[in-house]
């Protein structure tokens, strides 16, 4: 499904038709389309091709919901709800035809060729101005770079990359994007383009409000420093280029944690408000309202929403998750939602139960927009959308925050032995929320530390487990809350095992298996991913 997109940075609203679905990635000629055709002619021309990259930000098979089934694999989060082809997923028991696989590559692949179409075109646009022409040009080269990670890390393994082809290879059009030897061949040409992006785009602080959303400089080089810590554990020397970047990124782009707000629970709360969509600590999100956007929030919520709201009730969090935190860690109850826990929901305290939850919990993180209201009426919200059925929200869904930045660099120092000086990175984000310093942190401090900040967001804690080699946390069994009486709050419960041990084969479990139907179609170019 494809919902109509309110980028609200770029103030556009663009219906991409069903048409989208059926696609070819491969597909590079012009597709009928003014925003896909290399005719420009004026700055709004330009603008409105721009535009149409972002679009597959919002649909459901990318970042509203379906990329989030491959991370779901993790020991974090369980399922919620029966769903066959997800199970799977979880289970590694797929094939890659799965539509919730197979369409993310699709659409993906889809965001990256409308990058290629503006950098192809720009050379041939008229009576556009240089400024918008280098503005245009370091977006495409962003969002090709980004969607081009996703699909690396996602597929890529380290003896067979994803096919890649661009404008400025003699071939492009005239062939199948051929599939690189590597993945770190695709992370080499990502830090190709995230570097061009950097140095063509502007500081997100010179942006007004009418193109908040757009690609900036300090998002490229965070991408930077997540492309050369995945790329780290073949090529330990990446290390040593993460340091650098952020701190440019805190110092040029001035990104900063959110702090100030009064108590340890605010400051980590703030982040995840509508009104923070854009303070210091964003650097790359989904932009959402009620219109369109992330539908990840109301997929997330409560099945049928207590009967006042659409919730889908997918994506629980586990009792090892919970167990993770420590006791004073006000984060735990930012992220997580217990029975018998407060809340309120449009306008009224609640206190949580759920007769959905395989787990007992419910992700807390991206509630505020069911918050408000005087009644138990969704339509009388304007920070949701009214549709169950599309139920985006005007909460930007962070896929980067600054303390992800701050988490790597404290890694990339204690994979050089320099743990004294990860001490400063690492504690910055205990300090804003009331916890004590560590004063040499260690590799496990770093995880525990990445494991609660980063909780049920978008960063992958299954790419975390496998680029550590931590497959045993992936293979055990995971545990849940199974309540007496699922409709009390104060009911008893015993933990249980929600979901049995997995069998992780790093031989074959280390990137996802290719659609079959996309290798036949190559007439032999591609092969699959190896194990599979």
């Amino acid at each position: 499904m494809k919902h109509i997109i309110k980028n609200a940075g770029l103030a556009i609203v663009m219906a991409i038709g069903a048409s989208a679905c059926t696609e070819s990635w491969v597909d590079t000629k012009p597709n009928g389309s003014p925003t896909t055709a290399f005719f420009w002619k004026s700055d709004e021309d330009l603008n409105k091709a721009v535009a149409a990259m972002y679009a597959p930000m919002g649909y459901e098979n990318t970042w509203g919901r379906n990329l989030f089934w491959m991370q779901n694999a993790s020991d974090d989060i369980v399922t919620g709800r029966v769903r066959a082809e997800s199970d799977n997923i979880k289970n590694f028991n797929i094939t890659g035809r799965e539509g919730s696989i197979a369409n993310c590559w699709n659409d993906v692949y889809w965001m990256l060729n409308k990058a290629n179409q503006v950098i192809q075109g720009i050379p041939t646009a008229t009576g556009v101005s240089d400024a918008v022409k280098n503005r245009a040009l370091g977006e495409a080269y962003f969002i090709r770079g980004f969607s081009h990670f996703w699909l690396a890390y996602s597929w890529g393994h380290k003896d067979l990359g994803v096919p890649f082809d661009g404008p400025e290879n003699v071939e492009f059009g005239k062939r199948i994007p051929p599939q690189l030897p590597s993945v770190t061949d695709n992370y080499a040409q990502i830090i190709s383009d995230l570097q061009k992006a950097a140095d063509l785009l502007p500081l997100f602080q010179t942006y007004g409000a009418g193109d908040q959303g757009r690609a900036h400089k300090a998002a490229a080089l965070g991408y930077m420093v997540k492309v050369y810590a995945y790329w780290a554990q073949y090529d330990a020397s990446k290390w040593a280029l993460i340091p650098d970047l952020a701190d440019k990124i805190k110092n040029e782009g001035a990104r900063a944690l959110i702090t100030g707000k009064g108590t340890p629970a605010a400051n980590y709360q703030a982040v995840f408000t509508i009104d923070n969509n854009w303070t210091s600590e964003y650097i790359w999100s989904v932009n959402s309202g009620v219109q369109g956007g992330s539908i990840f929030p109301g997929v997330s919520l409560e099945n049928k929403g207590w009967g006042i709201f659409n919730g889908w009730g997918y994506f629980q969090p586990t009792e090892e998750l919970y167990d993770e935190y420590e006791a004073k860690d006000p984060r735990r109850e930012v992220t997580i939602l217990k029975f018998g826990d407060k809340f309120t929901y449009f306008g009224k305290e609640r206190s949580y139960f759920s007769t959905n939850s395989l787990s007992g919990f419910q992700i807390r993180k991206y509630m505020e927009p069911y918050s408000y209201g005087s009644n138990e009426n969704a339509g009388s919200n304007m920070m949701i959308n009214q549709s169950g059925d599309g139920p985006s929200t005007r909460l930007n869904l962070p896929l980067m925050r600054y303390a992800e930045i701050l988490l790597f660099k404290a890694e990339a120092l204690i994979k050089q032995n320099k743990n004294a000086e990860a001490a400063a990175p690492l504690n910055e984000i205990r300090a804003r929320v009331g916890l004590a310093p560590i004063a040499v942190p260690t590799l496990a401090d770093l995880k525990h530390e990445r494991r609660v900040e980063l909780a049920c967001e978008w960063t992958d804690r299954l790419a975390d487990l496998k680029r550590w080699g931590d497959y045993d946390k992936i293979n055990m069994p995971l545990h849940g809350r199974i309540h007496d009486n699922k409709t009390d709050p104060a009911s008893p419960y015993k933990v249980q095992v929600i979901w049995p041990a997995r069998s992780f084969d790093p031989a074959k479990h280390m990137a996802w298996p290719m659609n079959p139907d996309e290798i036949s179609r190559s007439n032999g170019a591609y092969k699959q991913t190896p194990g599979w």
